[in-house]
């Protein structure tokens, strides 16, 4: 079988592809990147990047937030990822369109990546011990289902063309917000 047919999962986070989410500004309605404020320290777990405090910043119009943890009885309290919403300011999210009925969503060009060779690959191997933070395994079925196979990498392939654009004009229709939910369930540590 050929190697690029196969896809070996080795417990891919989503927390992974969350140092650097790709938004739509709240300004200028261009692309916008959310990252953790400088000076953090660094990280011992891909899980650490859910409570660092986040900078929003716009290249086009120079728009700017800044975002803290929440704190409860000593414990910060961090976000849950997923969604066509990043977490951290609610924005909809830059890489997102319309796909087999459904969004399809990225937080970057490596998280398109990612799902490119998982979803591409003829055999879809699996790690050692799953976990409840592993990405591939919580993929929707539509993702994953050989019949949407085709259609899924067409979308990622205009995720990957989206992301290097950066212009109002660039931005996908299914990213008006209209799909956005930002979770509500948070995570304390």
């Amino acid at each position: 079988m050929d190697v690029e047919h196969r896809h070996a999962d080795r417990g891919t986070p989503l927390a992974r592809f969350a140092s650097r989410i790709l938004v739509v500004c709240p300004r200028c309605g261009g692309r916008a990147v959310v990252v953790p404020r400088p000076g953090g320290g660094p990280l011992r777990y891909y899980s650490d990047l859910l409570f660092l405090p986040r900078r929003l910043a716009c290249a086009g119009c120079g728009a700017t937030g800044e975002w803290e943890p929440e704190r409860r009885a000593g414990a910060r309290v961090g976000v849950t990822l997923g969604g066509p919403a990043e977490p951290y300011f609610g924005r909809p999210l830059w890489l997102q369109t319309r796909c087999a009925g459904r969004v399809l969503w990225a937080y970057d060009a490596e998280h398109v990546d990612a799902l490119t060779g998982y979803i591409g690959a003829r055999l879809r191997e699996r790690g050692c011990t799953p976990s409840s933070w592993d990405m591939f395994p919580r993929l929707p079925d539509w993702m994953t289902s050989a019949a949407h196979r085709e259609t899924v990498l067409a979308g990622l392939a205009a995720l990957r063309t989206l992301a290097g654009r950066s212009a109002p004009a660039d931005r996908s229709d299914a990213a008006d917000g209209s799909a956005s939910r930002a979770s509500r369930r948070r995570v304390t540590y």
